[in-house]
């Protein structure tokens, strides 16, 4: 047999018959549209091999990412929920608000009366409400044990809320009266006695002035703050004291410069 004519022996060999399901067009829609049977076709088309590996990679991940994305059915589970039936609800009730009765409202404490009686009976009410006694003489002393003293002012007065102020009673010793007022000097000084004149030929001279009594000099004492006071030595300034006015005595218990 010979060869045909217009042949060389060694041309190459002609391309194979491409068939209809080995259409470009064909294969790259199906990769797109169905990618399992676009992946077939593929393999079985006159591409290189580097391209079949890349359209089975890309059309795998478009795949992949196409079951990802897809949202899953929703299960009709409306028809097996139990309807429930709506029931009125029952109209509340109001329940009444009792009324307090004075037995059950909370009593304030009152200062009771304590003028007249002894400090002990007037000590624990004075304790508890951080009160303070004072003697009611400023030039007195209290005692270490003053409970037989009597109580002769007191503050706040009877029957006033114990908690408005802080109590404070002002005692003297058994037997001494009672001053008019707080603070008062039970021993006054008495005067030096005035010098006889000296017998004289000469013509009388005029009398000198006398001294300042001291409830005159109590009267020009005067203290700018508490500094003064302690460097005059007479702190605590009670009221009735020489120089004590309420700018000295700031929380009114009629001592000042405690501190």
């Amino acid at each position: 047999m010979y060869p045909p004519p217009h042949s060389h022996p060694y041309a190459p060999a002609p391309p194979p018959l491409r068939r209809w399901w080995q259409h470009p067009a064909l294969i790259i829609t199906l990769l797109v549209i169905f990618p399992p049977a676009g992946i077939a076709l593929a393999w079985t088309s006159l591409w290189k091999k580097s391209q079949k590996i890349v359209a089975t990679v890309l059309s795998g991940l478009w795949f992949l990412l196409s079951l990802l994305l897809q949202d899953p059915p929703e299960e009709d589970t409306k028809a097996d929920r139990p309807t429930a039936t709506a029931s009125p609800s029952p109209t509340p009730t109001p329940t009444p608000t009792p009324t307090p009765t004075p037995s059950e409202t909370e009593e304030v404490p009152v200062m009771p009366s304590l003028v007249g009686g002894a400090y002990a009976s007037a000590e624990p009410i004075v304790t508890a409400n951080l009160g303070r006694a004072y003697a009611a003489y400023k030039d007195v002393d209290l005692p270490a044990e003053y409970g037989t003293w009597l109580v002769c002012f007191q503050r706040p007065d009877a029957g006033a809320p114990v908690t408005s102020a802080v109590p404070v009673v002002y005692l003297t010793e058994p037997g001494v009266p009672c001053p008019a007022s707080p603070n008062t000097v039970l021993h006054k000084p008495t005067p030096p006695p005035a010098p006889k004149p000296r017998p004289t030929t000469q013509p009388p001279t005029v009398a000198p002035e006398p001294e300042p009594t001291q409830e005159a000099v109590e009267e020009d004492v005067y203290y700018a703050n508490c500094a003064a006071v302690r460097a005059a030595n007479a702190a605590p300034i009670r009221e009735g004291d020489p120089g004590y006015s309420r700018r000295l005595d700031r929380d009114g218990d009629g001592v000042g410069c405690e501190n």
